[in-house]
């Protein structure tokens, strides 16, 4: 179907289809056109299913635009009229000067794990599209990321919050174009807000986003960076796959060198990688920092450095890797040469540089 034509019934049966046996599914539900979509469609399937998941759709206000709780409440009318369940959070408080978006992401995701913990809901969906799938690639290609980087957003992954482990955010629109989703909601005759921030200059996305007519005008359209992002997630599991393989050759350590140094380049980085996230305490390390210190490894000789509360000592054919010694009084960490980042988990490489 072409890319302007609304989303049929039986098209929306199969985004949700293998959610029709989840208890709950929560829905985050800004008023945007995304959003909104994503509820209508939503409320659309779970009333052509005798036995279907309860729909509890949450607004959050950020307290950034005067029209926020005008938007909430148009949400909450929206949501009672297709008997879908409504609540409306509020980010109180300061906000920062910087990096706003990032925080506000964080703030939504933080409130949708406090309503997954008092509800009992462990489903939260959310409309990213098959527009922003290609941003997200976009975004990452700008910032050199990796492999892992470069397979976008999966379609099911942990909501990125401290302890909420058990929660899932899944993305059924990730492969619906935005002007499929408008289109739906225009021939329904129903409203939605527009959001200023999107066209902002001021922030990546926005400028990334004015830069997708010309990149399409020369075949790099979304499709194709999502086609990309498919391509590279298929590459990425079978690489993890051998790296799984690796660890189970190497052991749990000390690592012997010669052994490790027959690995390909990414199949031993992977496995720096995971042997750090393993005993590191300091948070995601930037793939570039864990390729410095991959590169050093390869060098050969001595050596003894930190990385992401991680301690890696290399020297007699062995390389270990343990926590880090506690830090100083005053803050400063133990000098061994490499400054701290943070830990990598299997499948999990943070991908700026």
């Amino acid at each position: 179907m072409r890319d302007g034509e609304p989303i049929s019934d039986a098209e929306a049966a199969a985004l949700f289809a293998d959610l029709a046996d989840v208890s709950a599914l929560m829905l985050g539900v800004s008023g945007g056109p995304d959003s909104t979509a994503l509820m209508v469609l939503a409320a659309r399937w779970r009333a052509r299913l005798k036995h279907g998941p309860k729909l509890i759709a949450v607004t959050v206000d950020h307290g950034l635009r005067p029209e926020g709780a005008k938007e909430a409440l148009a949400v909450k009318l929206l949501a009672r009229a297709f008997g879908v369940a409504h609540r409306t959070l509020r980010w109180t408080g300061d906000k920062p000067t910087t990096g706003v978006q990032e925080a506000a992401r964080a703030a939504r995701y933080g409130m949708f794990a406090k309503v997954s913990r008092r509800t009992g809901v462990r489903h939260v969906l959310v409309a990213h599209s098959l527009d922003d799938q290609a941003e997200t690639v976009l975004f990452r290609v700008a910032r050199g990321s990796g492999v892992t980087g470069l397979r976008g957003m999966a379609r099911v992954s942990p909501l990125p919050v401290c302890g909420a482990k058990d929660v899932v955010l899944v993305r059924p629109l990730l492969t619906v174009p935005k002007s499929r989703l408008i289109a739906t909601l225009k021939e329904a005759g129903i409203p939605f807000a527009d959001d200023p921030s999107n066209r902002d200059p001021r922030f990546t996305r926005p400028r990334l986003r004015q830069l997708m007519p010309g990149l399409a005008a020369e075949g790099l359209d979304s499709q194709r960076l999502s086609t990309l992002a498919r391509r590279m997630a298929r590459t990425d599991a079978a690489l993890e796959q051998v790296a799984d393989d690796a660890m189970a050759r190497l052991g749990p350590g000390p690592i012997d060198v010669p052994q490790y140094a027959k690995l390909p380049a990414e199949v031993s980085l992977r496995v720096l990688g995971r042997l750090i996230a393993a005993v590191g305490h300091e948070g995601p390390v930037e793939l570039g920092k864990l390729e410095s210190l991959h590169e050093a490894i390869a060098a050969g000789g001595r050596m003894r450095r930190t990385l992401a509360g991680a301690l890696i000592t290399l020297g007699a054919g062995r390389l270990t890797v343990e926590p880090a010694p506690p830090r100083r009084s005053g803050g400063k960490p133990r000098d061994f040469g490499a400054k701290t980042g943070g830990g990598v988990r299997k499948g999990a490489f943070t991908n700026t540089r």
